[in-house]
């Protein structure tokens, strides 16, 4: 059986991911200075919880980079369908962390308010333009990681770029609370923009662990499921293309990682050599390799028994 992306090696994209992830790696540092340098200028808890929050890109951008070398290493005798789940992992991980941020933030906020402890404070003018650098290198890094992890199928840079974009988001709430509260002193839009700010990542953190629930369980991706249907109703009757089946059942799909592991049923004419239908099945999982990119996909072959099949009755007549 051919297989258009073997899992058995690294693909071509193991260097572009590897390099993105360190870079992301080394951004995540960067802003995490940064970002505290601006809380620590200003006592601000919004800033606080931007901070926060990139305390999770780190750690996440460190276990992704070790999660790309695993899930690009050959399947072996212990792993005969690949490490790709590492990227499921990843991603539950890193949203994991997300919502123990939020939980934090929240904490913070609720101990400031109980013990009437005022926020920003500090020198808030140098905090608005350290955030203000910050917010342009996450939005345009993690538009970059979302972008390749798009093109390579990588769910773990597209996990990491969507968290960046979203970090950029929670910097702009906290630079309109920052600005405001230095124009009317309101230093209750610091607390509320920090709200504010849990409340999204924590929204964000339960849609990647969604997520990774979702391929940790072999959940059925839609997508896939209407590309493997159009592929193999095109091969049914006497008006499909060749190879002709008689029908299909029992298709079922799953990922790992980036790979697609695919298993179907075919019913072929019931007086098909094996080696005739053999070369059916290789050439329908072949060509579904091919639209997968990175697959493979497995067909077991069933003599067709009903007795009216149109297309058994066209094998017939032009004895194929």
């Amino acid at each position: 059986m051919a297989v258009a992306s073997t899992i058995t090696g690294r693909s071509i994209s193991f260097g572009v991911e590897v390099r993105a992830a360190l870079i992301s790696l080394c951004v995540s540092i960067l802003l995490l200075v940064v970002k505290f340098t601006a809380y620590f200028l200003t006592r601000s808890n919004a800033i606080y919880s931007d901070a926060l929050e990139t305390v999770v890109n780190v750690l996440a951008a460190s276990f992704a980079t070790y999660s790309i070398v695993l899930a690009h290493r050959p399947a072996d005798k212990g792993h005969p369908y690949g490490h790709g789940k590492i990227e499921f992992f990843s991603a539950g991980l890193e949203g994991s962390m997300i919502l123990l941020a939020s939980v934090l933030i929240v904490g913070k906020v609720g101990v400031g308010l109980w013990q009437h402890r005022p926020s920003a404070t500090g020198q808030l003018g140098a905090g608005l333009m350290l955030l203000s650098g910050a917010l342009l290198l996450n939005g345009g890094f993690g538009f970059y990681l979302w972008y390749r992890g798009r093109r390579l199928g990588a769910l773990t840079l597209e996990a990491s770029g969507t968290h960046l974009m979203a970090d950029a988001i929670d910097s702009v709430v906290v630079l309109a609370a920052i600005f405001i509260v230095r124009l009317t002193g309101w230093q209750w839009v610091d607390n509320a923009a920090a709200l504010l700010v849990a409340v999204y990542i924590a929204l964000m953190g339960l849609r990647l662990v969604r997520r990774s629930a979702g391929g940790l369980m072999d959940e059925q991706d839609a997508t896939d499921q209407n590309l493997l249907r159009r592929i193999l109703d095109a091969h049914i009757g006497p008006e499909g293309k060749e190879p002709r089946i008689c029908s299909y059942h029992k298709l079922r799909h799953r990922h790992s990682g980036r790979y697609h592991w695919v298993d179907f049923h075919i019913l072929a004419p019931a007086w098909w050599d094996i080696r005739t239908a053999h070369e059916a099945a290789s050439s329908i999982e072949y060509e579904i390799e091919l639209a997968l990119h990175e697959g493979n996909a497995t067909a077991h072959v069933e003599p067709c028994l009903e007795a009216k099949c149109p297309n058994c009755q066209l094998a017939k007549v032009t004895g194929n």
